[in-house]
């Protein structure tokens, strides 16, 4: 059912130095995107393929990556894995309407967030305000340890027995937050709002991210101890590991059903911006 949404706020001032990297073979979207960002305050590079993306990503590494999903040649998906082997960094995945499957692979492969096209441009830089604002480090934040696992937030590292995990930007966010609320029962919608920050949205992100993050924090992912399903509520962090969930990644019945209809996010309610493609205002790369 359709919700209706709070109207969507102006971007913030961008964090001095930060430098996005645009990679999208359409150039309209590449400048439409790369107009808004600037626009915005940040530092845009841009480049219309995979190969250009990692020359330009090794020449000056970039504090997050806005990365289109259909490339040609080497495809998004292959441009992100290539990233994650090189160095952590921040990516959104632009992918196309309808494609649920290609948007579940993008988070699986470690995007932080993804928008589909066609897409508001300002909604973009509010996305990528919302995820460089979480690699920012916590003032004064004391580590967390239960149950064998450590998180620094100040330092954003987190390990496993003394063993360092390689997480991504929204799994370290979710470990942390599970950790400062033991034993507590969290709906998908919750975690959605409180990790991601995001009052609406596709719920199935959550899921993928609980399935990555038990990957590599349990002992045995298929049988979780540690992150457990709370059935008709959502998930729940157990230190003391006593009651294991049976089903692992059995089918989500923690309340609504994944939206994996693809809508865009509503367009700001402060006025239409330039299109990417002379379609409706205030939306850029129509698929």
């Amino acid at each position: 059912m359709h919700q209706q949404h709070e109207p969507t706020p102006a971007p913030r001032a961008a964090p001095q130095g930060a430098r996005i990297l645009v990679v999208d073979d359409d150039p309209t979207v590449a400048e439409v995107v790369s107009g808004y960002l600037d626009r915005a305050g940040y530092g845009v590079d841009r480049a219309g393929d995979g190969p250009d993306a990692l020359a330009r990503a090794v020449a000056h590494w970039p504090d997050l990556v806005v990365l289109d999903l259909m490339l040609p040649g080497m495809d998004g998906l292959e441009v992100c894995r290539r990233l994650r082997e090189r160095g952590p960094v921040p990516v959104i995945m632009l992918t196309a309407r309808g494609d649920e499957d290609d948007r579940i692979m993008g988070l699986e492969v470690g995007a932080d967030d993804y928008v589909t096209k066609p897409f508001s441009p300002r909604e973009l830089v509010l996305r990528v305000e919302s995820v460089l604002r979480r690699t920012r480090p916590a003032v004064a934040a004391r580590p967390l340890s239960a149950a064998g696992l450590t998180v620094d937030p100040t330092a954003r590292r987190a390990s496993k027995q003394g063993t360092e995990l390689a997480l991504t930007l929204r799994e370290f966010d979710l470990l942390s937050f599970l950790l400062r609320h033991p034993g507590r029962a969290f709906a998908r919608e919750d975690l959605m709002r409180e990790v991601w920050g995001w009052d609406f949205g596709d719920l199935s992100t959550v899921t993928v991210h609980v399935r990555r993050l038990r990957g590599k924090v349990e002992d045995d992912p298929a049988r979780p101890r540690l992150i457990q399903t709370v059935w008709g509520v959502g998930y729940r962090f157990d230190p003391t590991g006593d009651a294991s969930d049976p089903t692992g990644d059995a089918p989500d019945l923690t309340g609504d059903a994944p939206d994996l209809t693809g809508d865009a996010p509503d367009a700001p309610a402060d006025g239409p911006g330039p299109t990417a493609d002379g379609g409706r205002q205030g939306e850029a790369g129509h698929a």
